[in-house]
């Protein structure tokens, strides 16, 4: 498979595992809404914060939806600098990407805009980091529907929305809803009871003995199927048909045979196509219009913000309500609205001020109810729920790689169960020394006294008072602390290996 090279490749390769676990820290005075709401809305450095969320979160993520910069000259952006040199454009890219890759769900996708400037050498990344057998689909979105008379040569009036799986063997996409102009294409001339219908081919190219067969019409033409063709049924299911009104030969009675598909009938919806235009999906000016009524001055912070109608079909195809939907570029916060007012879970990532003065009060008004624009009216949306604001804090382990001090028990636990599992384990895991079973381990950290106070035989010990407290596990077992009181032989007896804190700790 060829690869991209650029300057700082090498770097760049280990970039993402260099990268210190960092503790996200609950701000309470900024959450909003309901105390228990799993929204997340994070300020700092993406590279850090999705570092941060792979112990909670890794293979979790059903939907990633980034908008990163185009890396233009005429795109404006005070957080990820926009007007970059493209290695570096390449080096801010490739690194996320990769903890993302780790973050989704093995049935999960992501979903990237770019425009020509970045998109092709992003999908030469995406196929090395993500497996080129998982590319989907590149969507061209239609953000424009003028053409820019000051254009140099061709007024560009799309972007690319490239579309990965974690693995194509075991995504599913959903159907499109048909849109008011497609509904409009059934009729119901003959004033079928079963209401409004459309004429669709009774005959297929597939080759289908049973299919050649002749069909005589109400005025006594005969009709077989077309050259290299066949029916696409047998008699028998032909004449069922023809019994239940559902073959038509046109208004005069004379046309060849065709089967009439009920629009009422019609509830899997469409199988989605790659061109996606601004009536049915929005655009930037769309977007602009919706910002500009609810922050003053938008325009100048955020120049090419994507409408809500178009996270809505990426949502509508790529998740589920109740699923995890994540984006670490979220600027204006529209991935985490849209997620908000179609009942999903999600978490957003943003730089700097921005988290503060354009997601969060974005995300307020979703709250309450008083953000109307969008699809609010669409889906019904009227207010609820909340999130829980979070900011980076400080690494887990120091520059020598030992836990920092203050590190509490469940930030330890979520840290080691990660490393040896490659799994996330809950937030809201219960506080206790044995973690869980993974592969037919079982885990155990002894630390912060845990089962005590900090003495030697408090519970950060592994002594056979400790063993005895544990929580029984039939099978090898992996115990974390601070040292073991029990002979080799012992624990060899037990199936015990012994990981010593915090020197047998992964840091990185």
């Amino acid at each position: 498979m060829p690869l991209l090279n650029w300057s700082n490749r090498d770097e760049d390769l280990t970039r993402s595992a260099l990268t210190p676990y960092r503790l996200l820290e609950p701000v309470a005075s900024l959450s909003y809404g309901e105390v228990d709401a799993p929204n997340m809305l994070i300020e700092g450095d993406n590279l850090d914060a999705l570092k941060a969320l792979l112990p909670y979160f890794a293979g979790k993520v059903k939907c990633i939806f980034i908008d990163p910069p185009y890396n233009t000259q005429s795109a404006v952006s005070l957080h990820y600098e926009d007007n970059i040199e493209h290695s570096q454009w390449l080096s801010l890219i490739y690194p996320r990407l990769e903890l993302l890759r780790d973050l989704l769900s093995e049935d999960g996708s992501i979903w990237i805009t770019l425009d020509d400037n970045e998109a092709h050498y992003l999908r030469v990344i995406a196929d090395e980091i993500l497996g080129r057998k998982n590319f989907v689909a590149n969507v061209v979105w239609q953000k424009a529907y003028t053409a820019n008379q000051t254009a140099q040569h061709i007024s560009n009036t799309h972007d690319h929305v490239l579309v990965y799986a974690k693995d194509i063997q075991k995504l599913v996409l959903g159907k499109m809803d048909r849109t008011e102009e497609q509904r409009a294409t059934f009729k119901n001339p003959d004033n079928d009871p079963r209401g409004a219908w459309k004429a669709e081919n009774l005959s297929a190219g597939k080759f289908y003995a049973a299919g050649q067969f002749e069909i005589t019409g109400p005025t006594g033409l005969k009709f077989s199927p077309p050259a290299n063709r066949f029916w696409r049924c047998n008699e028998g299911q032909y004449e069922k048909w023809l019994a239940d009104g559902r073959i038509t030969f046109g208004l005069k009675g004379t046309g060849r045979p065709m089967l009439k598909k009920y629009l009422a009938e019609m509830t899997g919806g469409l199988t989605p196509m790659t061109w996606w235009p601004h009536d049915q999906f929005g655009s930037n000016k769309e977007a602009s219009i919706h910002l500009k009524a609810m922050f003053e001055g938008v325009d100048n912070v955020f120049s090419t913000p994507k409408p809500e109608r178009l996270l809505k079909g990426i949502l509508d195809l790529a998740t589920r309500p109740g699923d995890v939907v994540l984006d670490s570029f979220l600027g204006s916060g529209t991935t985490a609205a849209v997620a908000h007012k179609m009942g999903r879970h999600w978490i957003g990532v943003e730089i700097g001020e921005h988290a503060r003065t354009f997601s969060r009060p974005r995300l307020m008004k979703v709250v309450d109810g008083t953000d109307a624009g969008g699809v609010s009216e669409v889906v019904g949306w009227n207010g609820g729920g909340g999130f829980r604001f979070y900011k980076l804090g400080v690494p887990v382990f120091d520059d020598e790689g030992h836990i920092r001090e203050g590190i509490k028990f469940e930030h330890l636990a979520a840290h080691v169960w990660f490393a040896e599992t490659g799994t996330a384990r809950s937030t809201r895991a219960v506080k206790q020394p044995f973690l869980g079973e993974h592969h037919g381990i079982g885990y155990y950290l002894l630390f912060n006294g845990i089962l005590g106070d900090e003495s030697k035989t408090g519970g950060n010990v592994l002594t056979k008072r400790v063993l005895k407290g544990l929580q029984p596990y039939e099978g090898p077992k992996v115990i974390y602390g601070e040292s073991c009181d029990l002979p080799k032989e012992r624990l060899e007896e037990l199936q015990i290996t012994f990981k010593q804190t915090p020197y047998d700790i992964k840091a990185r």
